[in-house]
This record gives C-alpha cells, sequence and structure tokens, in this order.
C-alpha cells in the first residue's frame, strides 16, 4: 500500500473495496457472457458440422462485442450513480 492509502478513513475504505467487488463483478459477467456464446458455438459445430467451425467463430465473436457493450452501459452507469 502507498503511503497516502493508510490514511484513509474506514468509510473511504469501505467505499474502494465496494468499487473493486463491482468492477470484479462485471469482469466475471463479462467472462460468463463469453464462455456462454463460445460454449453454444461449439455445440452448434458439434451438432451441425462445416469446414471452418462458423457456429464457433460467429458466436464468440458476438459475445465479445455484447460483452463490451454490457461493460460500457455499467461502467457509465456506476459513474452516474457516483456523481
Amino acid at each position: 500500500m502507498k503511503l497516502k492509502d493508510q490514511h484513509k478513513t474506514p468509510k473511504a475504505q469501505k467505499e474502494q473495496l465496494n468499487t473493486y467487488a463491482r468492477f470484479s463483478g462485471i469482469a466475471l459477467q463479462m467472462f460468463a457472457i463469453i464462455a456462454i456464446g463460445t460454449f453454444t458455438g461449439v455445440k452448434l459445430d458439434e451438432k451441425f458440422p462445416n469446414q471452418h467451425n462458423l457456429y464457433t467463430v460467429a458466436l464468440s465473436l458476438l459475445a465479445v462485442i455484447t460483452s463490451i457493450i454490457y461493460v460500457i452501459r455499467r461502467i457509465i452507469a456506476i459513474s452516474k450513480e457516483e456523481n
């Protein structure tokens, strides 16, 4: 810890921990969205085989885009709550 962090009030430390918890939750949700999209793509490629695993590629890309949009919206909502 930095020297200036040692002198924070308990309330400030609690708020900082809440912020870390929020962003950790957002990261886990982002991971879950990508994992579900990829898993669904893999299962569809197993059921409907094709040469380039298009379902996996398409759904993985869609899941990444969706998770980025989700994260941006959550960060905007959090910043509005703080103001």
